[in-house]
Parts: structure tokens; C-alpha cells; sequence
């Protein structure tokens, strides 16, 4: 959630006998589903669960700050909690665009981490990227001893993974994680209705006076959508690949 200073806010396949395996980079259908249900049963693993709850918080706080240096504003640094939670300290900027980007944007980047994990090609680039944004988040926003702990845990999470010469593995692996990033952009909207003048949707409802409700749909939705476009990206390929078969 942002915090202006000084207000706060926070398968199918080209073998019959491999129905798992993928040309493309797309997972077959049966993958991409037992990928899915992987990701939301580590989500709700205790101890497990926490370091891809902070993926999500990692995500959600670097879309504040992307959000408000796009409208002007300038960012102090983020904290990262424990628990998964967050704030992005910043000055100026268009408070609606950054209170909406943080929910909105970590379901974003979940979709976009799951498109670079259907790139065979770009599985190394992908992580190596993911890897160099945290490592440069550290850098320019990160203050505090907590903060850096979490944030050099996501580094090692995306880095490590490149010492491994399995690709298939890495995509897989970068596939869930996506995943679980949408999951819990999914999951976490739904806490803000019970925080009364707290949070990001109660910020925008006394922006806008757009209730704080509303909010909370326009982020369900959109997390929704995220998870239903990885499937369509799934599904076309699919499609694609039966169609060759066929021919």
C-alpha cells in the first residue's frame, strides 16, 4: 500500500504418449491445471507460503512507485513486512493512478512473468531479469535491515533457479510462481474490506468517493482476468498444436 508522507495507504502436445510435454512453451492443459493447483496449495501452506507472499507484496509496493514516479511523483523507499505486508513512501504523484496500481499491477506482473515462462528461449533472460529488478530495488528504495532481508530472499528465488540446466524445470518453476502471484493478488483485496479507513481501497474511496466495495471488485476482476488470459494463452496453443497434428 503507498504512504504519503506523511498519510499512509499500502495439454495436449506433439506426442500422443507425452500429453505433458510442449513444443511451443505453452504447457499442455492437464500442466497448466496441475501447475495451478500447486500454486494455490503452497499459498496456503503455512512457513511455506510466506516467501511467494512477499512476491506479491514485493510487486504490489514496486507498482506504487512505478505508478507514481509515471504521474510525477517521486519515491522515497518501500518496507516490506513479514506477514506480506508493505508500504511505498513517496511525495507527489496522482494518488487514484497509485492507489489503484498496486493490486492491479502485481496481478499484472503475475500475467507477464507467466507469459516470459512460455518464451523457451527466454526462460534464463526472464529470471535473470526478475533477478536484476529486485537486486535494483535494493538498491534505489530499500532502507531498512527487514526490507533488504526479504527482498535479497526474492533475488536468491529468482536467481538461484539459474544454476540449474533443466529448462523445462525453470519454466515450470516460473509458471507457478506466476501463478501464485496472481492467486494472491486474487485472495488479498478481499482483507481491505474489513480494515476500516485503512488500506489502499479506503484510500481511493476518499480520493474518489467511489466506495471502497467497488474497489475491491475492479481488483478481483482484474486479478480474474489475469488468471483466465494465462488460460487462453494455454488453451490457443493447445488448439494450434491439435490443428497440426491433424493436418
Amino acid at each position: 500500500m503507498p504512504k504519503h508522507q506523511p498519510s499512509s495507504s499500502h495439454d495436449s502436445s506433439l506426442s500422443h504418449s507425452a500429453p505433458l510435454a510442449t513444443a511451443s512453451g505453452a504447457p499442455g492443459r492437464t500442466r497448466f491445471l496441475l501447475e495451478l493447483f500447486i500454486a494455490f496449495i503452497v499459498t496456503r501452506l503455512p512457513f511455506v507460503s510466506i516467501p511467494f507472499k512477499w512476491l506479491e507484496s514485493y510487486f504490489h509496493e514496486l507498482s506504487h512507485g512505478l505508478a507514481t514516479i509515471i504521474s510525477g511523483g517521486v519515491v522515497s523507499h518501500i518496507e516490506l513486512f513479514p506477514n506480506g505486508a508493505g508500504l511505498c513512501f513517496s511525495q507527489g504523484g496522482w494518488p487514484l493512478l497509485i492507489g489503484f496500481a498496486g493490486y492491479f499491477g502485481a496481478a499484472l506482473w503475475g500475467y507477464l512473468i507467466f507469459m516470459f515462462a512460455t518464451w523457451p528461449r527466454g526462460i534464463r533472460v526472464s529470471f535473470a531479469i526478475l533477478g536484476g529488478a529486485v537486486v535494483l530495488t535494493i538498491l534505489l528504495w530499500a532502507r531498512d535491515l527487514l526490507t533488504i532481508s526479504i527482498l535479497v530472499t526474492l533475488a536468491v528465488l529468482f536467481l538461484l533457479p539459474l544454476k540449474l540446466k533443466q529448462n523445462q524445470f525453470l519454466a515450470s518453476g516460473l509458471r507457478v510462481i506466476a501463478l501464485m502471484i496472481i492467486l494472491n493478488a486474487l485472495a488479498s483485496p478481499v482483507v481491505l474490506l474489513g480494515l476500516e479507513g485503512l488500506g489502499d481501497a479506503n484510500m481511493l474511496a476518499q480520493q474518489s468517493w467511489v466506495p471502497a466495495w467497488v474497489w475491491v471488485g475492479v481488483w478481483l476482476v482484474t486479478s480474474a482476468l489475469m488468471l483466465y488470459l494465462c488460460w487462453r494463452r494455454v488453451d490457443g496453443a493447445a488448439q494450434r498444436r491439435s490443428n497440426k497434428i491433424k493436418m
